[in-house]
């Protein structure tokens, strides 16, 4: 079994009366040979990685080496001990997870990329404020993973998921659409209210340009993980409302496609232009690299 668009998955789930998580484990056990127990603890693995990695960067009092990033997830931690949040818990919480991620990304540590590791915040961020404010259970997140996975396949084969090739729509975008349909599949919404919240988080991301100061996954990549996370559940609430995207995902996604090959070069992943282009982010790579120095580099860890 393949899917090949957002509406063919759809119509496997009513077909086959599964929910999207479920439709994913099918296909995976019929095209990697391996039975259903084993697939479903490897990607348990990879939820506790997610856990893990957001316990270090809660802990951590680390700087990553380039000395832009680092200390915002403490900050965040005290502020919600001493202040009630204006945006709420569950979107408090997401933000506060998907800063621990990205930190530690920024830090060189172990990471699950979903779908690439300079947007690896988002949903652990999203899953694990789930599990505290609405008590998901651990299964159930594992679930959520096959849901996301699912998505991410679609926006995958029919566009793309890195800065490089599509912008940071492409890498926030797909990590913050794949985010939004699991929740509303975690919350009990049905496939066609996961696809909408998954076209609504893409539209509101759409010609986001991909462009990291000095060339590294910090500034402003970790920031857009954590604005990712409210832009999630956003979605999710409006899909969960019943409410839906006017133009169908596909043709999103296809939006999303076009608009990345558009992109200037200058706009994808190079640190040439965008943020990187400021006073303020020339002044950091000459700091990091010295003048002289013109090539990109791209601190992207481990990958899980």
């Amino acid at each position: 079994m393949e899917l090949s668009s957002m509406n063919e998955l759809i119509e496997v789930c009513t077909k086959e009366k599964k929910n999207i998580g479920e439709v994913m484990l099918k296909m995976e056990e019929e095209n990697s040979a391996k039975d259903k127990d084993t697939i479903v603890q490897l990607m348990e693995k990879r939820l506790k990685q997610m856990e893990e990695t957001i316990r270090r960067g809660q802990t951590s009092t680390d700087l990553a080496s380039s000395g832009i990033s680092g200390g915002d997830t403490r900050k965040m931690n005290n502020y919600l001990k001493h202040q009630q949040p204006l945006s709420g818990d569950y979107i408090s919480d997401a933000m506060t997870f998907a800063l621990a991620t990205s930190e530690s990304n920024a830090q060189m540590g172990v990471i699950v990329a979903t779908p690439t590791a300079g947007a690896a915040g988002v949903l652990p961020g999203v899953l694990f404020s789930l599990q505290r404010h609405a008590g998901t259970s651990y299964k159930d997140l594992v679930m959520g993973l096959f849901t996301a996975s699912a998505l991410g396949y679609v926006i995958a084969n029919r566009a793309f998921v890195s800065g490089a090739a599509g912008g940071c729509q492409a890498e926030i975008g797909s990590a913050t659409a794949i985010a939004a349909g699991t929740i509303v599949e975690l919350k009990g919404g049905t496939p066609e209210q996961a696809v909408h919240a998954a076209a609504i988080a893409m539209k509101s991301l759409l010609g986001l340009v991909c462009d990291p100061v000095a060339g590294l996954v910090e500034v402003p990549c970790i920031k857009r993980n954590v604005i990712g996370t409210s832009i999630a559940f956003s979605s999710a609430d409006l899909a969960l409302a019943g409410i839906e995207s006017r133009i169908p995902c596909d043709e999103v996604i296809q939006a999303m496609y076009n608009i990345g090959k558009d992109m200037p070069s200058a706009l994808r992943e190079t640190a040439l232009g965008g943020l990187a282009a400021t006073d303020t982010g020339k002044q950091v790579k000459e700091r990091l690299f010295g003048q002289k120095s013109s090539c990109r580099v791209n601190n992207k860890p481990r990958d899980m």
